[in-house]
């Protein structure tokens, strides 16, 4: 793996999230509506994870143009190895809740499909790099990384504020976190509008390589130790 990739994959291939999932905009036209005892998740057997959110989430359907996009960054890629990259990252869930909506995000990259693997010191150029695609809509502020064990797994975890380009408000908490599991990478991303918002990305159910943790994110993950 040449991790001077991974910043350019995923720089390109957020602006096809933001069009899936209608960041920084309101909400999506096109949704499902799951009953509150139905709550919005993915188990994705080809990676190895899985993720649970509260019932009152919506789960944001696939849009049209989504596949258009992808072709658009696939061309702007500078390398066939960068082109590939973002050929083979896909999205194995969009849910949402709320008006201004917070809007919560799976990214995943599949080994298998990209033809090489990463390692957990290649996650902050990989986050990094989707903080510059979300530059394109988002004024990200105050970024604070940290990092954490997790279900015998190490994440990297960014949080930001951030504003859409050229307002002032609403102010969402942007949060990132990556792993790398035993077959692909996967990063988890929350557009929190509010406290609750943040509260359900933080406290989602997860499974890395079939290990269960009840919590995405521990409590005072950014609590400096002295």
């Amino acid at each position: 793996m040449k991790p001077y990739w991974l910043p350019a994959i995923s720089a390109l291939f957020f602006p096809i999230v933001i069009a899936q999932a209608g960041l920084p905009q309101t909400p999506p036209a096109q949704t499902t509506q799951p009953s509150v005892h139905a709550p919005a998740q993915v188990e994705n057997k080809d990676i190895g994870f899985s993720f649970s959110l509260p019932g009152e989430w919506q789960v944001v359907a696939a849009v049209p143009t989504v596949p258009v996009q992808q072709q658009k960054e696939e061309q702007k890629a500078p390398t066939a190895e960068v082109r590939q990259g973002v050929a083979c990252i896909n999205i194995p869930l969009t849910a949402q809740r709320g008006n201004p909506a917070s809007v919560i995000v799976i990214v995943a990259l599949p080994f298998e499909c990209f033809g090489q693997t990463m390692k957990y010191d290649d996650l902050p150029g990989f986050g990094e790099g989707a903080t510059e695609g979300l530059k394109q809509t988002l004024n990200i502020l105050e970024p604070i990384r940290a990092s954490y064990s997790l279900a015998g797994h190490r994440i990297w975890i960014q949080r930001a504020k951030a504003t859409p380009k050229g307002k002032t408000a609403p102010v969402y908490t942007v949060e990132i976190a990556c792993t790398v599991l035993e077959k692909g990478a996967v990063c988890w991303l929350a557009q929190a509008a509010d406290a609750a918002g943040l509260e359900a990305f933080e406290h989602a159910t997860v499974t890395l390589d079939g290990v269960k943790a009840e919590a995405l994110v521990p409590k005072d993950v950014f609590v400096k130790t002295p």
